[in-house]
């Protein structure tokens, strides 16, 4: 069985031009300090010019004006792009709507592709997904308790979300809530995806909550009879749990494409600072304990390579890729979280202040272990799928990527 991460000349193209476009193009344009509205403009341009460049919806495919990528080839254009913030966004490629272009397309019958994923397509619209409750863990969507009852033609939905980011930005969202009541909490098939347009009635964005790193649109929703058309539900009545899954997975793996570029930067900055950091008669990087914080950090970064380019493979295989999808987000991010630390370790107390990117790094890495699955629900799910390998087979080998050693 040959593994072969080499890319073709053609996406070896695509990666060059990726790299060339975020370093010459959007990093000169983005500086820090613009006004608001000339900010926007920017940006704006910015994807008029990707547009241009052949470099817009990497993730899609090429009937609906995206760059035909497999998931392989999209880590590395999902990684150069995430070197800067905006890079994603401005390929239209960024979370939340990337995950809900892919659902979309997949789920959406003709109308609904025409209302709601053409404008994501074309980048005229925005989007968030509308799961995560704060009165139940958000790791265990059968537990869900905002309902939609049947009403004549139309659903009446009341509820609560929270943590619903870019909703606050948001054109629609793509809600689950409970529609069989009947089967108990706990259970698979209780819950339906609607789609939601914003603004509409009985929608409430109450706030923005406040994380560590400030307001980054993580809104906090109520829903109070909010009425929908049944031409509303997305993907069928019963099927919010398996529509829910089928967007998580890959999207998981993309936050793990954009976490390798940061934890490639901080540790770029390691070793740029040990390099010129001079103390107690030597340079840092000569240094037997600096040594190892940098080798640490370079072999995490080479098995989250692997782990995610052996993954992506499978997705683009039509293989089942959960066990690989769930180890490699929680050793990304786990990864990204020693090696940004180790960084600021190194950088000493100007990787704590604000005058490097650090410290921001190291603020979203920690939401990075619990965005998108916790880290424990990960490893159970891990085990879980390694047992029943062990019974099924008397080997766990299918359960650590069925590689042929």
């Amino acid at each position: 069985m040959a593994i072969d991460f080499t890319l073709d000349p053609e996406h070896e193209e695509i990666r060059r031009r990726v790299r060339a476009f975020v370093q010459d193009v959007i990093v000169p344009a983005t500086t820090e300090g613009l006004p608001r509205d000339e900010y926007l403009r920017t940006i704006f341009a910015l994807r008029e010019k990707a547009k241009a460049e052949g470099l817009w919806l990497p993730h899609m495919p090429k009937d609906v004006g995206g760059m035909g990528l497999g998931h392989v080839a999209l880590a590395m254009v999902q990684s150069e792009a995430a070197k800067t913030r905006l890079g994603p966004w401005v390929l239209n490629c960024q979370a939340p709507d990337e995950g809900n272009m892919h659902t979309l397309h997949h789920w959406a019958n003709e109308d609904q592709k025409e209302k709601y994923l053409k404008p994501l397509l074309q980048g005229r619209a925005m989007s968030c997904f509308a799961m995560t409750e704060p009165e139940v863990a958000g790791s265990d969507p059968t537990l869900i308790r905002t309902t939609a009852v049947q009403d004549g033609d139309e659903w009446v939905v009341n509820g609560h979300k929270w943590f619903i980011s870019n909703a606050r930005r948001a054109n629609f969202a793509i809600l689950i809530a409970r529609t069989e009541l009947d089967i108990p909490e706990g259970q698979r098939g209780a819950t339906t995806a609607f789609l939601v347009d914003i603004p509409s009635p009985g929608w409430t964005d109450v706030r923005e909550v406040e994380t560590m790193h400030g307001s980054t649109g993580h809104s906090e929703i109520v829903i109070e009879d909010l009425r929908l058309a049944e031409s509303q539900i997305l993907g069928g009545r019963g099927n919010g749990h398996r529509l829910g899954q089928y967007r998580l997975g890959p999207a998981r793996l993309a936050h793990c494409m954009r976490w390798i570029s940061q934890a490639e930067t901080a540790l770029d900055m390691m070793v740029d600072r040990a390099l010129n950091r001079y103390s107690h008669g030597s340079l840092l990087a000569d240094k037997q304990g600096i040594q190892w914080l940098i080798a640490d950090s370079a072999m995490e970064l080479y098995q989250c390579k692997l782990m995610v380019l052996h993954a992506a493979s499978k997705i683009d295989k039509g293989e089942d890729f959960r066990t690989e999808v769930s180890m490699a987000k929680h050793f990304v991010a786990n990864s990204l979280n020693r090696i940004v630390d180790r960084a600021i370790q190194v950088h000493g107390a100007l990787g704590y202040s604000t005058d490097t990117p650090l410290a921001s790094m190291f603020q979203h890495a920690r939401w990075a272990r619990f965005a998108d699955g916790a880290d424990e629900i990960h490893q159970m799910r891990i085990a879980e799928r390694t047992i029943a390998a062990y019974r099924d087979t008397g080997s766990t080998r299918a359960a650590t990527g069925g590689l042929p050693l």
